[in-house]
């Protein structure tokens, strides 16, 4: 019984954290994609995103079979390291918008800067090459993080292809939701996301550091729950104190 709930628990976090992480990433890159397609021509958009999408499969079937034949203690030290830095770079974020000492992320605004910027190009002779530049950039940046997800989270707890069909699902129904919501993308509470997604990997990092370093846990995966309900009232207490120091702030900068 003990067993079986470890190892749902696991599962759970584990799904999670790939879930929230891949729609926030997808998110950012439709936003991209939206803007060339609607600025520059769809022919080309689509064309870099086909391309992106190629070359990040690519990089999954050379470097995904390799990752499985590394000793499991070594990967999750070295898996628990990488996601603490990502996990602790999206918190930091997270928390400071949360807190109002930095601007929430707008899709919408993103957007329309895109949008700007691609008509500032004007429609040269380069116009399709430029369009495809921007669309494969963009969808390859923000799917390199997916791919490094997918990989990381799911090699180091033996569910690769649960994490590939996570990874799967929340790409496919970002996508759907992107053409049906076009640019109202500003919806999407990020922000909120990206808290959850930081405290998912930092627990992740905190546990599978552990394990590499041979430390047993209590509960085994259970204890990945209880990191996650550490971290979530740590931050809950950092982003209480950073609100209450705001105005304190904003005042002395007044000043």
């Amino acid at each position: 019984m003990v067993l079986a709930t470890a190892v749902s628990s696991g599962v759970v976090v584990l799904v999670g954290a790939v879930f929230l992480a891949c729609a926030v990433e997808m998110v950012e890159a439709l936003t991209i994609v939206l803007a060339v397609g609607h600025t520059r021509g769809w022919r080309s958009a689509f064309e870099g995103t086909g391309a992106a999408l190629v070359v990040l499969a690519a990089l999954v079937a050379a470097f995904g079979p390799a990752l499985v034949h590394v000793p499991i203690s070594a990967l999750r030290l070295v898996v628990g390291g990488v996601l603490l830095i990502f996990g602790m770079q999206w918190l930091r974020k997270a928390i400071l918008r949360s807190s109002g000492l930095k601007a929430k992320h707008d899709e919408d605004e993103i957007y329309r800067e895109k949008v700007a910027e691609l008509e500032a190009l004007g429609s040269s002779v380069n116009r399709d090459r430029v369009a495809f530049v921007m669309a494969f950039k963009g969808v390859f940046l923000e799917g390199l993080e997916v791919v490094i997800t997918v990989l990381t989270l799911g090699t180091s707890a033996h569910r690769l292809g649960l994490a590939a069909t996570v990874a799967a699902v929340a790409v496919l129904l970002v996508g759907v939701v992107g053409v049906v919501v076009a640019k109202q993308l500003s919806n999407v509470p990020e922000n909120a996301m990206k808290m959850a997604v930081g405290i998912l990997l930092v627990s992740y990092g905190t546990f599978w550091t552990g394990e590499g370093l041979k430390v047993k846990w209590p509960g085994n995966d259970v204890m990945l729950v209880m990191f996650v309900v550490i971290y979530v009232v740590v931050v809950g207490l950092l982003v209480a104190m950073l609100r209450r120091s705001a105005p304190q702030r904003s005042s002395e900068v007044v000043a």
